[in-house]
């Protein structure tokens, strides 16, 4: 019996000599290294794990970072590239970049030149409270997964034409990306990913970019809690599904608050377009969409869709001093309410005798003369001449005249109380 004891006891240490001896450097050497001459040269010293924090000053780049390391910066540490290439690229796990300057990226779209490149082997990678300025490609996120990139102010080249900029943040095949509170500025896009899945991006800030977000080929994801100010477009989903869209802001984008194109099965809830846009939202060839609780106000025209884009549920929505509140051009009559509940539509008249919310009459947001003058705009001439006068009088009278549409058979009284709190108006 003593025998036997000795002998297990004798494996039990080799086991435990074994754990401990294969236990991985990062863990048992990782250390707090302060820098303050040649930091590529340090970065090639370190041990994995290590971290490296930056004195206040310059620093050269081009940097390669092959070794999970933390690089600290302090908001004060300027990594300054060479204008060729990207000014840090990264192909090893689990590092973090937080609180450094980078700037002076090459301008090649061709090679991503980017001021900061997450490479395909940079999983889990975080990239935090960064000031990323004056770079062709702000943060390149290429086949990373688990990467987060959070809090960092982002600037683009100013002195290129927009459509020869590169995207604030870019995202290609990465999984699990985590994109929040970013404010971008002056770049083509502000978040452009394409071919991926799993990603959320929120509480991010935009402005004076061609698309505030811009979706393509991006599955089962989230964009939630986002700001868009003075863009071309705010969020533009296009060839992408099972998505939720919701608690976005657009306001005084140019040309589209909320662009859907080839998308299905998107969520769209609570988000508000507002201040002179074109169009708050524009549907193409978009199917089996979800929209609930959306404010759109103050536009050219409040939806237009078109193209086979007839199949998307519409309730709660708020249609608020539009030019047009709908635009459809079809033959086919479509209900836009669900369960008895309709939407707000601030230019029509009616009561609500029984006071539950709804009104008493059904709405109808286009007719026969909307459609003459959408496909004959100098038509608009004889808006007030006794012709069309008594068109609309016929239509108004006789249901039948109508050649098909939108109709809303369960209107809201008011605008539903989600989309009139402070925080929203």
């Amino acid at each position: 019996m003593c025998i036997q004891r000795n002998f297990l006891w004798q494996i039990w240490v080799a086991v435990a000599m074994f754990a401990t001896a294969s236990l991985p450097l990062s863990i048992t050497e990782a250390r707090e290294v302060h820098v303050s001459g040649n930091l590529q040269q340090a970065i090639d010293a370190a041990t994995p794990g290590d971290t490296l924090v930056l004195t206040e000053g310059t620093y050269e780049g081009p940097l390669v970072i092959t070794k999970p390391l933390t690089i600290l910066g302090n908001s004060k540490a300027k990594i300054i590239g060479i204008s060729s290439g990207s000014v840090i690229h990264v192909t090893a796990p689990d590092t973090r970049l937080d609180g450094l300057i980078v700037t002076g990226s090459g301008l090649s779209l061709e090679t991503q030149d980017s001021g900061i490149f997450l490479d395909k082997e940079a999983t889990g990678a975080i990239v935090a409270n960064n000031v990323v300025t004056d770079n062709l490609i702000g943060i390149y996120v290429s086949g990373a997964q688990n990467v987060h990139v959070t809090s960092n102010q982002i600037s683009g080249r100013q002195d290129l034409r927009m459509n020869e900029r590169g995207n604030g943040i870019q995202i290609w095949n990465a999984p699990g990306a985590i994109i929040e509170k970013n404010d971008i500025r002056y770049g083509r896009d502000g978040i452009f990913v394409t071919t991926s899945e799993q990603n959320i991006f929120k509480d991010n800030t935009m402005r004076d970019l061609r698309f505030a977000i811009h979706y393509m080929y991006t599955n089962n994801s989230e964009v939630i809690g986002n700001r868009s100010y003075g863009n071309h477009i705010g969020y533009a989903i296009m060839s992408s599904s099972d998505l939720v869209v919701e608690d976005n802001l657009s306001e005084q984008d140019r040309d589209r608050g909320l662009l859907f194109n080839y998308a299905v099965r998107v969520v769209v809830k609570r988000n508000i377009v507002r201040g002179g846009t074109e169009k708050c939202i524009f549907i193409y060839n978009s199917h089996d969409n979800y929209f609930e609780e959306n404010l759109l106000s103050d536009c050219a025209i409040g939806i237009h869709f078109t193209a086979g884009s007839e199949k998307n549920t519409m309730t709660r929505n708020a249609f608020v001093n539009n030019q047009n509140q709908v635009k459809y051009v079809g033959t086919r009559w479509l209900e836009w309410s669900r369960d008895g509940v309709g939407n707000y539509w601030s230019d029509q008249v009616a009561m609500d005798l029984d006071r539950n919310g709804v009104a008493d009459s059904i709405y109808r947001p286009n007719d026969l003369t909307d459609r003459i003058i959408w496909q004959y705009p100098s038509a608009r001439l004889l808006l007030n001449s006794p012709a069309v006068q008594i068109l609309k009088y016929a239509q108004g009278n006789f249901p039948a005249l109508h050649p098909g549409g939108v109709v809303d058979s369960a209107p809201l009284m008011a605008i539903p109380k989600s989309l009139t709190d402070g925080s929203k108006l």
